[in-house]
């Protein structure tokens, strides 16, 4: 789509986004790109097309990602039905590999493809490479689903310092080697907080935290962990919105500045959340 603006008007957008872009230059920005952010190819498109603009004024963006949608898909084909308990894919030994290689690798080295083609260095990871995500299992009801117990970061600093961008897919092993699905809001929870983030974007199909779920006008755009607590107390917080903010918690406690929550479905929802005024979703911080 060609907007018919001038040549004045560029300059003055480009002019007003540099603040943002100073406050951005050389810090770590972590993206969680969710599964269901990803289904619509337009919109794909564009937040590889803002990650690459991120990476080339200077931000070390780590993209973390996650693949429901077509992690069930692939179970579907291979005539497997998926089960979830309280929002978790139960995962047996069949549907882990399922999971590794969905995750590992068809989706993230399309991720990795889209980058590049758009001028970006990017370079595909998964939490086995590097014993990246170490876990154990969460809850014996649901298999191979994982409880991360620790994250080594080194893989992740090698490749910023060689200026890449780090496409990690969110799967886990134990000492014994066995593969574990991890719930990707929390990876990249864990991730921001070990890489000592500027932020976390949570990118994801809602617009952020409602006052009222059923009502998009009542969007919060900022909260403080406090008040989260205070939402969960009393059910404003509910249903999937629960692990989505008890990970922004988790993030912020574990020393990352802001998290944002916001709306992968909004074109270039990215750029207006980092380098705009006007923000796109709902912003955590610390009290």
């Amino acid at each position: 789509m060609s907007l018919n603006i001038t040549n004045a008007q560029r300059a003055e957008v480009l002019t007003q986004a540099l603040p943002y872009i100073q406050k951005y230059y050389g810090k770590t920005v972590v993206i969680k790109y969710g599964g269901n952010a990803m289904i619509n190819e337009e919109l794909k498109q564009q937040v590889m097309q803002d990650t690459v603009l991120l990476h080339l004024i200077g931000v070390k963006v780590v993209l973390v990602h996650g693949g429901g949608p077509e992690i069930t898909d692939m179970l579907k084909r291979i005539g497997k039905e998926s089960v979830f308990v309280d929002g978790l894919r139960v995962t047996d030994k069949e549907t882990a590999e399922i999971v590794q290689m969905v995750l590992a690798g068809k989706i993230n080295k399309s991720l990795v493809n889209l980058l590049e083609i758009r001028g970006g260095k990017a370079m595909g990871i998964s939490g086995l490479d590097g014993h990246l995500i170490t876990a154990e299992s969460k809850d014996e009801r649901l298999g191979f689903v994982g409880k991360i117990t620790d994250v080594n970061v080194e893989p992740i600093l090698d490749l910023l310092k060689h200026h890449y961008i780090p496409v990690v897919s969110t799967v886990g092993c134990d000492k014994e080697g066995n593969v574990y699905n991890i719930n990707a809001d929390t990876a990249a929870a864990y991730i921001a907080g070990a890489l000592e983030a500027e932020c976390l974007i949570s990118m994801t199909d809602i617009a952020g935290l409602l006052a009222d779920k059923d009502n998009p006008d009542t969007l919060i755009p900022k909260i403080t962990v406090s008040e989260a607590k205070k939402l969960f107390k009393d059910g404003t917080i509910s249903g999937g919105m629960i692990p989505k903010i008890e990970c922004c918690l988790e993030a912020i406690e574990k020393g990352v500045k802001k998290v944002f929550i916001m709306d992968g479905r909004v074109p270039h929802s990215l750029l207006i959340e980092t380098l705009t005024d006007e923000g796109a979703g709902t912003m955590v911080v610390g009290d």
